[in-house]
């Protein structure tokens, strides 16, 4: 009898990864292609959805599985995850009408989110949605839509995420799962969990939104026309997948209340799973993958990013494929505390708890005995100086997570996973494999068909180790985290005042 097989398949920002996986978790092959990030003005940040999004699906498709030699007929399920809230509108035959409009990153629609505050409140929408509108909800976007492109608009027959338009492609049906629809805000009520127009407001007919579905549901089959371009044969079982993040939770075993994930990356990402609504301003709440189960999120605008930023202008002149290691080991040798200086990382506003567009990044405390590397190492304090004002808000709504798993490239990285340990005092749990996403999307498309169930996840990924955190750094951290959050409070009307 041949062996079967799960595929899993995860377009980012900047690149998608693909994964074929045996029943017993073993990876058969991965394959990525990478793509750009769109910027056609400040504050817009976009895809081509024809290009980036079903074009890296088919190639990486169709790549995985000549390279695992395995017959397509075996591959019993396919899940997808894509970057999170993302607006793209459809002509009636699915056809898309213009570039995607990406997450939290595009900001185009700040008109449309201080018209929608004012004409439904900001109560109410809190209250009915469980989130305040920022650049990371898809409604004021569809709104900027109607507003400035009125002609797309008018042929607009849906309205669908990136997960939703590789579906779509794959299957022919348009659906979205509950934890992206949240994102919808303000046309989602997260009490009966459906769309709704009570808070519409003229916004979109609710019709042409996708078919709402949970994330373990089938919704459909591998069509003639998707089977010849993606190599997957005709009929083989989609499932309804997800936005990366949650896929990515998937992927180190983030199942059950109390369990969290934190996502090193271009930014940080936090999920934490909660038997009941949290909805608090400061926070994102989503239903979870699974009817019944909650969501809790936290973001910051900029991570990675800004390691990119700083070796673009303040390591020139190291070369090599491990410039990243070499500016690493400098920061290693830089104390604690960075000798006194204190980094705001907001380089492109930030997003939780502050929620502060006009926010801005800031090297504080510098004087001439400072270096590079004690500049490198306080952006890592930075970033986790952030993590901490977001965990402070967990904690003070008795909502701590229990076991904290981390994933993602910076967890490779000594100075900054460490460093954030010690800061927030939480010890982190790291997996074997650490692929990500569409390691998630594999798993959930097979328990979603019934051939695994969520406690077979530990055989699939063991737990490697566990960062401890340093209780005597931690009162040193504690000191510049006070400083850390007065800096940003005395200094944010100064920062408005840039913007204006």
């Amino acid at each position: 009898m041949s062996e079967k097989y799960f595929l899993g398949i995860d377009i980012g920002t900047y690149e998608t990864k693909g994964v074929i996986v045996n029943k017993n978790g073993e990876i058969i092959s991965q394959a990525a292609r990478k793509h750009e990030m769109i910027v056609p003005q400040s504050g817009w940040a976009e895809h081509r959805p024809v290009e980036d999004w079903w074009g890296d699906f088919t190639y990486v498709s169709n790549k995985l599985i000549k390279d695992s030699k395995c017959n397509p007929k075996d591959i019993l399920a396919v899940s997808a995850s894509t970057i999170g809230p993302c607006m793209l509108p459809l002509d009636n035959e699915g056809e898309p009408l213009m570039n995607a409009v990406l997450y939290g990153v595009d900001t185009r629609a700040h008109k449309e989110i201080d018209l929608l505050n004012s004409s439904i409140g900001e109560e109410n929408i809190m209250k009915f949605n469980g989130n305040v509108l920022t650049s990371q909800q898809v409604g004021p976007k569809i709104l900027w839509l109607k507003n400035n492109r009125p002609d797309i608009y008018a042929k607009t027959s849906k309205i669908v995420n990136g997960t939703g338009f590789i579906n779509y492609k794959l299957t022919g049906n348009y659906t979205i799962d509950h934890f992206s629809a949240a994102f919808v805000s303000p046309l989602y009520d997260i009490n009966k969990q459906d769309w709704s127009d009570e808070l519409n407001d003229g916004i979109i007919d609710i019709g042409k939104l996708p078919k709402l579905v949970w994330t373990n549901e089938i919704i459909g089959k591998i069509s003639k026309s998707a089977a010849s371009q993606t190599g997957l044969a005709e009929g083989t079982t989609v499932t309804s997948g997800t936005i990366d993040a949650a896929a990515e939770a998937i992927s180190v075993g983030v199942f059950s209340a109390g369990d969290m994930m934190m996502m090193y990356g271009s930014t940080m990402f936090y999920i934490l799973v909660t038997d009941k609504i949290l909805s608090d301003k400061r926070l994102w709440y989503s239903p979870w993958l699974f009817e019944g189960e909650h969501s809790s999120m936290g973001g910051l605008a900029t991570s990675g990013t800004l390691t990119h930023w700083f070796k673009n202008n303040f390591a020139k002149e190291l070369s090599g494929d491990d410039i990243f290691v070499k500016l690493a080991q400098e920061a290693e040798k830089s104390p604690p505390g960075s000798k006194g200086i204190v980094f705001l990382p907001y380089f492109s506003g930030e997003r939780t708890p502050i929620h502060d567009t006009n926010a801005k990044g800031t090297f504080f405390g510098l004087d001439l005995t400072h270096n590079r590397a004690d500049m490198y190492r306080s952006i890592f304090e930075g970033i986790a100086y952030g993590t901490n004002h977001v965990f402070d808000v967990f904690k003070e709504l008795e909502a701590s997570p229990k076991n904290l798993f981390s994933v993602g490239g910076g967890t490779k990285n000594k100075v900054w996973s460490h460093t954030t340990s010690d800061i927030i005092g939480l010890n982190q749990i790291l997996r074997k494999k650490t692929i990500g996403a569409s390691y998630g999307d594999a798993f959930l498309s097979a328990c979603t068909i019934g051939e695994l169930n969520k406690n077979d996840f530990n055989k699939w990924n063991e737990i490697e180790y566990e960062i401890q955190a340093n209780l005597d750094h931690k009162q040193i951290y504690d000191k510049g985290y006070e400083v850390f959050r007065d800096l940003y409070e005395n200094t944010k009307h100064l920062m408005k005042k840039l913007n204006t």
